[in-house]
């Protein structure tokens, strides 16, 4: 399953409160700006910085 891209549309980093790009492989929110995953399980965004990892 994949995030409705409305939703997607609508969230945002809880560190700089910039965009996110939903990444089906994972699946996880993107960060480019803080260079931080958030990880989407059962189709629920954890949008918390303790389970946010660091981009490569």
């Amino acid at each position: 399953m994949t995030l409705d891209p409305g939703l997607v549309a609508i969230l945002a980093c809880p560190r700089c409160r910039g965009a996110l790009r939903y990444r089906e492989a994972g699946p996880s929110l993107d960060c480019e700006a803080c260079r931080l995953r958030y990880p989407v399980r059962d189709d629920i965004p954890i949008l918390l910085l303790d389970e946010a990892t660091r981009l490569e």
